[in-house]
C-alpha cells in the first residue's frame, strides 16, 4: 500500500471521505515508508490480520454479510436487473447491484491460458467458479492480452511460508520488510516479466534478483518460480509455497471478464448494474479497487434516490484513472497494459500531469478546490 502513487490516491480517498480501508491497512501494517526496486514509501500490511479487521468494520457499519455464497445468475427485465440467484437455488431481488466478482479463473481459463489450476487462494475447486453476472445479464466483457495475442495474464505474487526460510533470512524481514537476494545467471528469465499481471513489478531488477516483502507471510515478488530453482539460494534450502500450492508450476489467470462500463462506474448496456475492482477495468491493486468500489457504490444510492452520478474529475488521480483506463480498454494496446497508481504505464502518467505528490496538506486543499472535500462521507439515505 501507498507505494508510489499509490499514497496519492490513499490521501485523495480519505480527503474523500472514504479513507475506512485506507485507514484499517494502515493500522494493520508491519513496515511502513519501506523502499525496494522501483518503489517508494511503500506500507506493508499484515494479510493474516485485515480480513477479520475489515468483516468486523462492515458489521459494525450494519452491514449484512453472507459468506460462501456465491452468485450464479440475475433475473432481469429489458434493461434493469430485478435479483440475483445464489448457487443453492436462493433468489435475491434488489434495486441496484454492484458486481465485484474479479476477473480470474475459473480452472477451465487457467488451464487455457496459463498452466492450468495452481491450486490459489481463489480455491475454485471447494467454492465453485467465478461466475459474470454482467455476462448472464446479455453484456459482452472486454478480456485482457498480453504478448503474442495471448488472452489473460498471470498474477505477479505468490507467499512463501515464512517458517520454512532460514533464522537469518527471517530476522532481516522481520526488520527490514524487504529481501533482495540474486538469482543465479542461469536461472534469470528475462521473457517471464511479459506474463506478470503487475506491470509495476515487471522490472529488470524483478528477474535479476528474487525479490521478497514481509506481509505476515513471505511474499515473492514473481508469478511462479520453479520450487527446485528457488531452493538453491541460501536460506530457502527448505522453502515452500502457501499460495499458491503449486507456485512452483503457475498462477492464477486473471482479467478474463471486464465489464464496458461509464466513468461512473455503471455498466454499459444495464440499468441497475455497477462495477468494482477488476471487474471494472485492467486495474491492478487493493487501493485500485478502493478507488472503484468506493465510487460504484456512492453511485449505486445516488441511482436509488434518483439523483444525478458522480464523475470524479481527471484533475484528481482518482478521477483521472478510472477515466483512462476505460478509455484504454477500447484499443488492442491499451488491453495489453495494466493500468495501477503504483507504477509502469499509469504512474509515469501521474507524474507528468502533475497529479502525483505525498503532501498531504496539497491534496486535501486540490480535494477541497473540487468542493468534494468528504463527498462519499456524506449519508444520502
Amino acid at each position: 500500500m501507498r507505494n508510489n502513487g499509490r499514497f496519492t490516491a490513499a490521501e485523495e480517498l480519505i480527503a474523500l471521505g472514504a479513507g475506512d480501508l485506507i485507514n484499517i491497512t494502515d493500522e494493520n501494517s508491519r513496515h511502513k515508508n519501506i523502499d525496494f526496486p522501483g518503489h517508494k514509501h511503500a506500507w506493508l500490511y499484515d494479510v493474516n490480520k485485515i480480513e477479520p479487521a475489515v468483516k468486523n468494520h462492515m458489521k459494525n457499519m450494519g452491514i449484512d454479510i453472507h459468506l460462501i455464497s456465491r452468485i450464479v445468475d440475475v433475473k432481469k427485465e429489458g434493461d434493469k436487473i430485478k435479483g440475483i440467484y445464489i448457487s443453492d437455488g436462493t433468489y435475491v431481488d434488489g434495486d441496484v447491484f454492484i458486481e465485484t466478482t474479479g476477473s480470474t479463473g475459473p480452472m477451465g481459463n487457467c488451464l487455457r491460458y496459463g498452466n492450468g489450476c495452481s491450486m490459489c487462494v481463489l480455491r475454485c475447486p471447494a467454492f465453485g467458479p467465478r461466475v459474470s453476472l454482467t455476462s448472464r445479464a446479455g453484456v459482452d466483457d472486454f478480456q485482457g492480452e498480453r504478448e503474442d495475442d495471448l488472452l489473460g495474464a498471470f498474477s505477479g505474487s505468490c507467499k512463501l511460508a515464512k517458517e520454512t526460510m532460514s533464522d537469518e533470512l527471517v530476522k532481516e524481514l522481520d526488520e527490514t520488510g524487504v529481501l533482495v537476494l540474486k538469482v543465479p545467471k542461469e536461472d534469470i528469465n528475462l521473457d517471464k516479466l511479459k506474463m506478470k499481471v503487475c506491470q509495476q513489478y515487471a522490472l529488470k531488477e524483478f528477474a535479476e534478483n528474487i525479490i521478497i516483502l514481509d506481509t505476515g507471510h513471505a511474499k515473492l515478488m514473481t508469478s511462479y518460480y520453479p520450487l527446485d530453482k528457488l531452493r538453491k539460494l541460501k536460506g530457502l534450502e527448505k522453502v515452500k509455497y502457501i499460495d499458491p500450492y503449486a507456485g512452483g508450476k503457475g498462477n492464477s489467470i486473471r482479467y478474463l471478464s471486464v465489464a464496458p462500463r461509464t466513468d461512473d462506474m455503471k455498466v454499459k448496456g444495464l440499468e441497475n448494474l455497477f462495477v468494482g475492482g477488476e471487474k471494472s477495468g485492467l486495474f491492478v491493486g487493493h487501493t485500485e479497487a478502493i478507488t472503484t468500489g468506493s465510487l460504484a457504490g456512492h453511485n449505486a444510492v445516488r441511482y436509488c434516490l434518483g439523483m444525478p452520478m458522480l464523475i470524479l474529475p481527471r484533475s484528481m488521480a482518482l478521477g483521472d484513472l478510472i477515466a483512462y483506463a476505460n478509455h484504454k480498454l477500447y484499443s488492442k494496446e491499451g488491453r495489453k497494459n495494466r493500468y495501477t497508481f503504483a507504477g509502469a504505464e499509469y504512474f509515469k502518467r501521474m507524474v507528468e500531469e502533475n497529479l502525483y505528490t505525498t503532501d498531504k496538506e496539497g491534496i486535501n486543499k486540490r480535494i477541497s478546490k473540487l468542493n468534494l472535500e468528504n463527498a462519499l462521507a456524506q449519508r444520502l439515505v
